[in-house]
């Protein structure tokens, strides 16, 4: 799929997001109040053009068609969970700390509508959505997040000179996926304590400087 989003802005990642005012964004958000009411599937241009208090032709003007608005509200979802996590994340100093809050915030908030999205029942989960139909970017943007963390954890010492960033992030991402979809066998996957002392023991050790 692919959007045509005629206001963007930037959020914290370095990720287009659609701000919340504007005809663009009014109209994504009554597309994601349809979506939680009538769910993919169901939902059409004239549904969200109805919800919007507009017509069919200026959704038209914003979005090329419905699978261009269904793309774009699936990515500002996934923009907006992955920027809700950084205020957490950012109050602790050290980079499995870090890592261990984002962790924590996605077993705790995987289900919030607000930062996520509600589909209705019988319906593929959110995250399994956004995982099929969004993967791409949703990594760029969650990468992309962690560089600046990274680049501070390198000056600090936490982690070798010379990592390659992009990669260290893709490899935080990619278990923090795995955290979010697979429930935990040797550690409680649902008590914060027992999720930070897993990261802080596996997922971030391979970054430290070789002794």
């Amino acid at each position: 799929m692919s959007s045509t989003l005629a206001e963007t802005a930037v959020g914290p990642a370095g990720a287009p997001i659609t701000p919340a005012g504007g005809t663009a964004g009014r109209i994504l958000d009554a597309a994601e109040r349809c979506l939680s009411r009538l769910g993919l599937s169901r939902v059409s241009v004239t549904d969200v053009a109805a919800q919007a208090g507009l017509s069919r032709g200026a959704v038209y003007l914003h979005f090329a068609d419905r699978a261009a608005l269904v793309d774009a509200v699936l990515a500002r979802v996934a923009t907006r969970f992955v920027a809700s996590s950084e205020p957490v994340v950012r109050r602790r100093r050290t980079l499995a700390g870090q890592v261990g809050e984002a962790a924590v915030f996605i077993r705790t908030h995987l289900g919030d509508d607000l930062l996520t999205l509600r589909l209705p029942a019988g319906e593929d989960s959110l995250l399994a959505t956004l995982l099929t139909v969004q993967i791409d970017r949703l990594l760029e943007a969650w990468v992309q997040f962690w560089q600046p963390f990274l680049a501070d954890a390198e000056r600090r010492g936490e982690i070798r000179p010379g990592l390659d960033h992009g990669q260290a992030g893709e490899w935080i991402v990619r278990m923090l996926l795995t955290l979010a979809v697979m429930p935990g066998s040797t550690f409680d996957s649902n008590d914060p304590e027992s999720v930070r002392r897993f990261v802080r023991s596996h997922i971030v050790e391979g970054f430290a400087p070789h002794q």
